[in-house]
């Protein structure tokens, strides 16, 4: 897969993650807690995964126990952690606080980039991550002169919420130098499951899982908003850098906000469309051209000649 095939492949699943909300709304509707639609979520993906593998090749279930770390990092510290200091910080600050902070997550991949995988911090990525957190506090309605005042613990539970998202980039990145695409997203969803089911109480709602309309809810965010994206996510972050593949996901809350606009005829601003430019803006950005790439190889290796 080259860079730009990889960049396309994060940026759909970027938008598969923005209709989620379509059907989270709707199983909120039927009477699921947050707790319980995670839950759902997790297990019904793991289940199409595990369907999808066994189909494709069943090698691909094989790993080493040694590696379950790799798993436990993406599964449960990045996918379980994200979404309980996420769904904790909107009860304790507000929803668009929550969102703004989560949305700190590419910085966050950026620095462990950096710091990790020594990756290239170029001016295009800084002015790429400055019109992304502006853009996303635009787009969920984070206006300037308009912050309200939020706890010490909202403040951090959303900056949690951020870094836990941002650890998928950079656990995904260390699995995926051992292991394919699919086996990482598997295991991932895994370990997801089995560290969220037993706290979900999902079995005391067996009255509303008799419901047909709740299973095609519970299709659509297991397999259009969470399988599929993951992969796809996956699969790119295979080729792309983490702190790119991070920029170009920001695509998600332009999306989530579109789908609230011709769905739920939500109302948005000239603020937000003008965050909505700034995020996509920002995705272009960060796109570098073969240029651009060959430059800075060879300016690595005059460096490395330098210092030689």
């Amino acid at each position: 897969m080259n860079h730009k095939t990889a960049s396309i492949s994060i940026a759909v699943g970027a938008t598969l993650w923005g209709i989620i909300g379509l059907f989270v709304t709707y199983l909120y509707e039927m009477g699921f807690t947050p707790l319980q639609v995670v839950a759902m979520r997790v297990l019904s993906s793991l289940v199409f995964l595990l369907v999808y593998v066994l189909k494709k090749d069943r090698r691909l279930l094989h790993i080493h126990p040694s590696d379950s770390k790799l798993f436990v990092g993406t599964g449960v510290i990045s996918i379980v952690f994200f979404n309980w200091c996420l769904f904790s910080a909107m009860g304790e600050t507000s929803m668009s606080v929550a969102f703004i902070l989560l949305y700190t997550a590419p910085a966050f991949v950026t620095i462990f980039s950096r710091l990790l995988f020594k990756e290239w911090l170029t001016n295009r990525k800084l002015i790429a991550l400055v019109m992304t957190v502006v853009g996303c506090a635009f787009v969920i309605g984070l206006l300037p002169n308009a912050i309200e005042p939020i706890s010490v613990y909202g403040f951090l539970l959303g900056i949690g919420s951020g870094i836990f998202y941002a650890l998928y980039s950079i656990f995904g990145k260390f699995a995926l130098q051992k292991y394919d695409s699919l086996t990482v997203t598997f295991y991932t969803f895994l370990f997801a499951t089995i560290a969220v089911l037993p706290f979900s109480g999902i079995w005391s709602e067996l009255s509303l899982l008799r419901n047909a309309e709740v299973w095609l809810y519970i299709v659509g965010l297991g397999l259009l908003s969470t399988t599929l994206p993951f992969l796809l996510y996956t699969k790119g972050l295979s080729t792309v850098e983490s702190s790119r593949a991070s920029i170009i996901a920001t695509i998600e809350p332009v999306v989530a906000s579109l789908v609230g606009l011709l769905v739920f005829q939500e109302r948005l601003t000239l603020w937000q469309y003008g965050g909505i430019v700034m995020v996509l803006a920002a995705v272009m950005i960060v796109q570098e051209t073969k240029r651009n790439k060959a430059e800075v190889s060879r300016l690595d290796t005059q460096l490395q000649h330098e210092r030689g």
